[in-house]
């Protein structure tokens, strides 16, 4: 039986900058750690089902959903590690997309002794070079943003990393597609005052660093240098599996939940 739960929300300042986020469940942490193109909102399929049997964790990256962008340096994995310490979390299992899986590669890297578990979900690399060029749909975008057209450029975001190569925006569910562009939206309208900084050496030439149980997950119909990204993360990390989920793009978690949300419970229920 579904236990109704307790949510717990507000906001600590990390590194001058207020983030918000959010907690319910009680036992082993799980924390959810969103793509670039997303905010917390993007878990609604998986915090409650998560809730049931961990205590999970959610919340904004500095200048997405409700989190604040400050002027100056800063490095999202350390953001991530100060907002652990204030919840007085030691260890954990992170599920991290896109740019929220570079994020926690590179805690794992800093900090492995808090991580049991690391779920990549079409996850970015810090440091990789893709060989290939970027699709058309995000060249467009970038001259959009650069003329100050954010809702052109946000549509044509969307249908880089949502849409994809081998699909209309009408073929994509209305719910899914609507929301991440409202979430791209507020993250493309926040100014660009910070300067993102990276854990260096980059994490694209320590993998062999990492021994933590590595679950890689990639939607099927990802962008190309995502597709290559999962290749190597799958191949490098040591004991590393990896799961597909056919019929989807750059957030499988919000296309098809109750595939992602069973593989997920099946990765960590196997963990010793």
């Amino acid at each position: 039986m579904t236990q109704p739960l307790n949510v717990q929300t507000g906001f600590v300042s990390i590194n001058g900058a207020q983030l918000y986020y959010e907690t319910a469940g009680v036992g082993q942490p799980l924390v959810l750690v969103h793509a670039g193109i997303a905010d917390s909102r993007m878990w609604e399929s998986q915090f409650a089902a998560f809730a049931q049997h961990y205590r999970v964790v959610s919340y904004d990256m500095r200048g997405f959903g409700q989190s604040q962008m400050v002027a100056g340096p800063f490095d999202h994995q350390d953001d991530l590690y100060e907002l652990l310490r204030f919840l007085r979390i030691e260890r954990a299992y992170f599920v991290g997309c896109s740019r929220g899986g570079a994020n926690c590669i590179d805690l794992t890297l800093e900090h492995p002794e808090m991580v049991g578990a690391l779920i990549l979900v079409g996850s970015a690399l810090g440091g990789y070079r893709y060989p290939g060029g970027y699709p058309q749909t995000m060249i467009d975008a970038d001259e959009a943003l650069e003329r100050g057209d954010i809702e052109l450029g946000n549509e044509l975001e969307i249908q880089t990393w949502i849409d994809g190569a081998s699909r209309t925006p009408d073929q994509v569910d209305p719910a899914v597609r609507n929301l991440v562009l409202d979430m791209n939206r507020i993250a493309l309208m926040t100014p660009d005052i910070g300067v993102e900084e990276r854990i260096d050496p980059p994490a694209v030439g320590r993998l062999g660093e990492i021994h933590t149980p590595t679950l890689v997950i990639i939607g099927d119909l990802d962008t190309p240098r995502t597709l290559a990204a999962a290749d190597i993360l799958a191949s490098s990390i040591a004991g590393a599996r990896r799961a597909t989920i056919e019929g989807t793009t750059h957030l499988p978690n919000m296309e098809k939940p109750a595939e992602f949300n069973q593989i997920v419970m099946g990765f960590i229920g196997n963990i010793a």
